[in-house]
């Protein structure tokens, strides 16, 4: 399965994925939630992410207090040491990654604190939560990042037509 081009249709279909976001919200949550849920196991038996890893290349993850202390620990770091080296407060006042690709993305696209990645990167693609319709805004931009919910939105969409 070439990732690239998913997203490159996800891309060109931005409109159409708005449309079916706002359709979606019209829905009952609960169902909602059951069509994602479903197509979220659909999607990631076909996707591999060690074969894409865009989301570690192009964005960053937000970093919880505890995810700071719980990384700088195994990093042998103090919590003020890792938010100086690594981190950068946004313009949401978060703490992110001072720059992309994630500095702990390795060879193969492994992971290297994978066990102890942050709590965005370990939800990600928030494909499998509760109160899908709480996150569209969300789920649009992670279309265009992560072939996994490009492909759940797009067959979503083919089930409600």
């Amino acid at each position: 399965m070439e990732y690239g081009k998913i997203l490159e249709r996800a891309r060109s279909r931005k409109k159409q994925i708005k449309q079916l976001l706002e359709k979606l919200s019209k829905l009952n949550s609960k169902q909602v939630d059951e069509y994602f849920h479903l197509e979220h196991e659909r999607a990631f038996q076909e996707i591999d992410c060690l074969k894409c890893a865009n989301c570690c290349k192009t964005t960053g993850p937000l970093f919880t207090q505890k995810d700071i202390e719980r990384i700088a620990r195994h990093l042998k770091v103090k919590p003020g040491e890792f938010i100086d080296q690594y981190l950068r407060i946004d313009e949401e006042n978060d703490y992110i990654l001072k720059s992309t690709p994630c500095i702990f993305l390795g060879e193969a696209n492994y992971c290297s604190i994978y066990s102890i990645r942050p709590k965005a990167c370990y939800d990600f693609p928030h494909t499998n939560r509760k109160n899908m319709k709480e996150i569209s805004s969300l789920t649009y931009n992670n279309a265009m990042v992560c072939p996994a919910v490009s492909k759940i939105l797009e067959n979503i969409d083919n089930q409600l037509k």
